[in-house]
């Protein structure tokens, strides 16, 4: 498994003029988060949550990555065994950036899976089409996001990258989610980048914080874990 783990959240992303949930004037404000993203919204919401979606996949498809994506992308095509990307985010930016192998923790945007089966199924930008069924089962469609309340089977994935990471670096992530102070400090080397201090970060655990944008970041960071690599 790789030694240096990016784990990223929206804020990578917000650079590139996604919608945010947690931001001020992000999603949250414009939406109840319990109507189009918590278990069970499908059953008494369903065309206002599908509809949602269909949204952000448009949203997605009108920015492209930026500085950020594409100097990590560039990190890892240089040390491709050495550097794993581990991301909260749905969107897939890291991809059009050129990443490989990207973990995608809470879901993929650009993909509808089967409600019965869980077979997945690539739509890109469009919109999900309502009358189609699962060819395999024919069971109902949804987003391929996990919403709150429900399991995210990605998390595993997660604890056994982890396990031979030795360089951790968090960018743009509240700590909200997915709290990853713990792994921090397991660590012999850390970065934690983000535009402010969180109440759900413990700063003191990493051995370097950077309160600035990704984009304004990134090139430290990537000179940093470069230097560890060729150690």
């Amino acid at each position: 498994m790789a030694k240096v783990v990016i784990f990223s959240g929206a804020g990578i992303s917000a650079e590139s003029g996604l919608s945010t949930f947690r931001d001020t004037g992000g999603l949250w404000e414009k939406y109840r988060i319990e109507e189009i993203c918590t278990a069970g919204c499908l059953s008494w919401n369903r065309e206002n949550t599908l509809s949602f979606y269909d949204a952000r996949r448009a949203q997605l498809a009108s920015v492209t990555p930026n500085r950020a994506h594409e100097a990590i992308a560039k990190l890892q095509e240089h040390y491709p065994k050495d550097v794993a990307i581990i991301t909260q985010n749905v969107d897939d930016l890291f991809e059009r950036a050129g990443c490989k192998n990207v973990l995608h923790l809470h879901g993929f945007l650009s993909n509808i899976r089967c409600e019965k089966c869980s077979f997945t199924y690539a739509i890109g930008y469009t919109k999900q089409n309502r009358d189609l069924i699962c060819s395999a089962c024919g069971g109902n469609l949804r987003p391929d996001i996990v919403f709150f309340g429900e399991s995210a089977p990605m998390y595993e994935h997660l604890c056994v990258a982890m396990e031979d990471c030795e360089f951790l670096v968090i960018i743009g992530s509240s700590g909200n989610v997915v709290a990853m102070d713990h792994f921090a400090r397991q660590m012999k080397y850390s970065i934690l980048n983000n535009l402010e201090r969180s109440d759900a970060i413990n700063e003191y655990v990493y051995t370097k914080v950077l309160y600035k944008k990704a984009t304004e970041a990134v090139d430290e960071i990537v000179a940093d874990v470069e230097q560890f690599l060729r150690k």
